[in-house]
């Protein structure tokens, strides 16, 4: 996709995403203003039908007080009429006095322990009948009966009277009637004169709200419901879902006081009635009602001489709606016409925009296959201008760059070519190795020796190191690794046939940039001629020395012999045996002894077997084996060893005797006592012994002769203690150096390779 369809969509996008959400927050703001709006008609409508409720309340207010004083004036002459005693008064007599005095019926209301009853009456269905269940008119009963003041808000009180309000009968519930109660001191009984008129219960259905309700449902279309409801009654149990109750069903205390109950939830609504009572404020619900999505607002009444209720309005929410969905079609219509115009726009923008950038691209384009020569032109100063000139002047750079890099590139492969030709034409073998062990490169004498290339090694991994040698190699390659810089070893490697061949390995790792581990070189050369003729000048020496041996013992054993054969003769001449010439033969043949012993130690070394030792303990040994002799020399030891232990592999007794002899030679150097120095430390992979005293010391011109055999400067010595003990030494893998200044004393250094790990017992004959 290209940069200006890129754009363009960005630039539509936003424009789409401006829109939506502009769409979204006024389809918003729509719902919540006609929701507003709803619930302020809602409520408005409801005080409309409270006013007319209150207004009509008024007027039956003042229609129960003019019938409340002609009901008090009717018990008044009724009482007149009538004995004190309600045992001499019979119903007949009331029934009488009804029809003169012009009320429907008296009734004569009697209190017993625990109820008031009626016990005489112009109608018989009122006979017997309690008022205890009545609420407020039994409370109003009991205080006229008091002689106190009837204290009950509902109806009307004047003296020694009590009227309730219009109220369904008792014993005639089609038919609403209007009570009076009338208390003479002077009597046992109350006077209840009462209408029951259709004109009394055309008057209350007159006065109630109904015509108001049905006009408002008229004018709006989208008002459903409109119900008076009593918050005390409602949601009782004997309450049904239509709004009827058949305990709670007077005008005083049924649920719905006017309207009707056709879209209620009886327990969703009584939760909404309590919480406006609560909050004194409407409460709207947004719910499902008869299938359909309705709008019910609970509005809270509070009117002086009735108890608080509730006004239940219901609208249909498709009035909501159908706005709304009228609005969401204008939107649209608009937001699309707009997109249109952007997108037309946003596309012609972008091409302007991205003109430059397209030529940018065409001089990138040209770079990244080699053209450097034509400039980029660009007018503008922008970014896009600025960037062009870093393009322009990047395009110099690398020209200058890659004729540099080009003139590097030849100069770099006659190197390789050079390098190649010095690789292949070397007898050493060289080859690499990564880090997973598998050969990446490889040169001629390398195959010539091994047998493998590299192109075999891609196709099988090559075992060049025996398993005798594996761990050897794999501890070095781990040193290697570690930083450490290893001389070249001697070793076996196996060719391409399996056969061994000896040589000298030399081996350096190669790092990245980072320092981490990327390959091994590995340079070989075939060590088998040089051994054979270092064997052969091996051997040449030894017949060499042989020689040198065989004369010095020829030489050394004639005159202990010359002297012997001179005492025999004498004692031959003479007959007789003399002790001093007897002590004096056995010396030289004690002579000749010791010269063949040390003879046969050089000649046929005796087999031993190595083992891992601390030199501290076997130098502690030899230092207490000869301290007695060294004291009676006025000569003291001074030890300096490392604190850590300095183990190597060895013949225990060999090396005590390499450190008695040359102990011994510096006890001799010092007749008149001194100090033998004998320090030890551990460099690397090292031993290191210094032994040094502070005797004569060596003349300088004697030191290059010193561990010839039979070359010494002591009247009874050979020369082969120093001859075997560098032997000894050189057994064990070590070197052994003397340093001497006449006069300063002698100091010899034996470094022993260090014991690296145990190991199995090794035997050399």
């Amino acid at each position: 996709m290209s940069i200006k369809t890129k754009l363009s969509a960005i630039i539509f996008g936003s424009v789409l995403l401006i829109l939506a959400l502009n769409l979204t927050l006024n389809l918003y703001t729509a719902r919540n203003n006609l929701r507003s709006e709803s619930e302020n008609n809602m409520r408005m409508t409801a005080m409309q039908i409270a006013v007319s409720f209150e207004q009509s309340n008024y007027s039956s207010n003042y229609v129960q007080q003019q019938m409340a004083q002609n009901l008090r004036l009717a018990a008044i002459l009724a009482a007149e009429e009538l004995d004190p005693d309600i045992k001499n008064v019979n119903n007949n007599q009331l029934k009488k006095l009804a029809k003169k005095l012009g009320v429907s019926n008296i009734s004569l209301l009697v209190k017993t322990d625990d109820d008031i009853v009626v016990a005489k009456s112009s109608d018989p269905a009122e006979l017997g009948l309690s008022t205890r269940g009545m609420d407020y008119w039994y409370v109003a009963l009991l205080e006229l009966f008091a002689g106190q003041r009837v204290s009950v808000r509902q109806g009307q009180t004047l003296e020694n009277f009590w009227s309730g309000p219009f109220e369904f009968s008792t014993s005639t519930p089609k038919y609403i009637e209007k009570w009076g109660y009338y208390r003479d001191p002077s009597r046992n009984y109350i006077i209840d004169p009462y209408i029951r008129s259709t004109a009394v219960s055309d008057y209350v259905r007159i006065m109630e709200p109904e015509e108001l309700i049905q006009r408002s449902k008229e004018v709006n279309s989208g008002l459903l419901e409109i119900t008076g409801i009593n918050p005390k009654s409602f949601g009782s149990e004997s309450m049904q879902p239509d709004g009827s109750d058949s305990v709670n069903y007077k005008l005083q205390n049924r649920p719905i006081q006017y309207g009707t109950y056709i879209y209620g939830n009886v327990e969703e609504d009584r939760v909404a009635i309590m919480a406006a009572l609560s909050k004194d404020a409407p409460v709207t619900l947004e719910t499902e009602a008869l299938g359909k999505r309705v709008l019910k607002s609970f509005i809270p009444i509070s009117q002086p001489g009735i108890d608080d209720y509730v006004i239940c309005v219901v609208m249909d929410y498709s009035v909501i709606s159908s706005v709304i969905k009228k609005e969401l079609v204008n939107n649209i219509t608009t937001s699309v016409l707009l997109l249109v115009i952007f997108f037309v726009c946003s596309y012609a923008l972008a091409g302007v925009v991205t003109r430059p950038i397209q030529d940018i691209l065409r001089k990138v384009s040209d770079v990244a296959v080699g053209k450097f020569e034509s400039p980029l032109n660009v007018d503008s100063r922008d970014e896009l201008g600025q960037l062009a000139s870093r393009i322009n002047a990047m395009t110099s750079h690398l020209l200058q760059h890659t004729n540099q890099l080009g003139k590097t590139l030849e100069e770099n492969r006659a190197v390789k070519e050079h390098l190649e030709s010095v690789i292949n034409g070397t007898s050493d073998a060289i080859h690499t190795v990564d880090m997973e062990g598998r050969i990446t490169s490889t040169n001629r004498a390398f195959e010539e020796l091994y047998g493998w290339n590299a192109a075999d090694a891609q196709i099988k991994m090559p075992y060049l190191v025996p398993a005798t040698a594996q761990k050897q190699e794999e501890a070095r390659l781990q040193e290697l690794k570690n930083g450490a810089v290893l001389p070249p070893i001697e070793t076996f490697r196996l060719k391409r046939d399996g056969s061994i061949v000896e040589v000298s390995v030399s081996t350096s790792i190669i790092r990245d940039e980072d320092g981490r581990p990327q390959s091994f070189v590995h340079v070989s050369r075939d060590m088998t001629e040089r051994n054979r003729i270092e064997e052969l000048l091996r051997r040449s020496e030894k017949l060499t020395t042989v020689g040198q041996l065989a004369a010095g013992v020829a030489h050394e054993i004639r005159n202990p012999l010359t002297t012997l054969r001179g005492f025999l003769q004498l004692q031959k001449e003479k007959g007789l045996l003399i002790p001093l010439h007897i002590d004096l033969m056995l010396s030289e043949l004690e002579r000749i002894n010791m010269i063949v012993s040390e003879f046969l130690i050089l000649a046929k070394p005796q087999a031993v077997h190595f083992q891992e030792k601390d030199v501290r303990h076997i130098l502690n040994d030899v230092i207490s084996l000869l301290g007695s002799q060294a004291h009676l020399f006025g000569i003291e030891f001074e030890s300096q060893f490392s604190e850590q232990p300095a183990m190597v592999h060895c013949e225990e007794n060999q090396l005590k005797q390499v450190f008695i002899n040359i102990v011994k030679n510096a006890i001799e150097a010092m007749p008149e006592g001194g100090t033998i120095t004998v320090k030890q430390q551990t460099k690397e992979n090292s031993v290191i012994i210094v032994l040094s005293d502070e005797g004569e010391g060596i003349p300088e011109d004697m030191l290059p002769k010193l561990g010839e055999p039979f070359f010494t400067n002591k009247e009874t010595g050979t020369g082969l203690g120093l001859m075997v003990s560098q032997r000894i030494i050189q057994a064990h893998k070590g070197s052994m150096e003397i340093r001497s200044e006449y006069g300063s004393g002698a100091e010899i250094t034996i470094i022993l390779p260090a014991a690296r790990e145990p190991g199995p017992q090794s035997r050399i004959d």
